[in-house]
C-alpha cells in the first residue's frame, strides 16, 4: 500500500473525518456539524490517504505571516506508527517554515512524537483553555 500524504483542497467527506475522529477518541466526532465547517475553513488542511482510503488528518490556523497553530493531528489508530504522522506534519512544517511560530499543545504519547519534529517546551509558558469536551 503506497501513503499519499498531500495538503488536501478541502475535498473531505464528512463520513471519512468522522470515522477517524471517532475511532480516535474525539469528543469533536460528536458535533460533525461544526467540525467539518470547521476543518474547511482552516488555513491548511493535510491528509494521509492508503489505497484512496483516508487515514490520517490534521489542519492548521494561522494569520498568513507570523503564526501558525496546528490544533488537529490525527492518525487512525490501525495506522499509528508507520510514520503517517510524521509526512503529514512535514507537509504542515514545510508550509509554515518560514514562520515566525509554530505551535501546538500536545499531551500523552503525542508530547514524544512532535519532541521528534523539533518541538519544545515554549519557555515557561503553561497551556490553558476553556473546553467543552470530554477527550482530554
Amino acid at each position: 500500500m503506497k501513503l499519499e500524504a498531500s495538503l488536501e483542497n478541502n475535498d473531505i467527506e464528512t463520513s471519512e473525518v468522522i470515522e477517524i475522529y471517532k475511532a480516535n477518541g474525539w469528543s469533536a466526532a460528536e458535533k460533525p456539524e461544526l467540525l467539518i465547517p470547521a476543518l474547511k475553513n482552516s488555513d491548511s488542511i493535510v491528509t494521509a490517504r492508503m489505497s484512496g482510503k483516508l487515514v490520517g488528518i490534521g489542519n492548521a490556523l494561522s494569520d498568513g505571516y507570523l503564526v501558525v497553530y496546528y490544533p488537529h493531528m490525527l492518525v487512525h489508530p490501525e495506522h499509528q506508527g508507520k510514520g503517517i504522522g510524521r509526512a503529514m506534519m512535514e507537509c504542515l512544517q514545510q508550509r509554515y517554515a518560514s514562520f515566525h511560530q509554530q505551535v501546538l499543545v500536545a499531551d500523552g504519547k503525542a508530547i514524544e512524537f512532535y519532541k521528534s519534529l523539533g518541538f519544545k517546551r515554549a519557555g515557561k509558558t503553561e497551556p490553558m483553555w476553556i473546553y467543552d469536551g470530554s477527550d482530554h
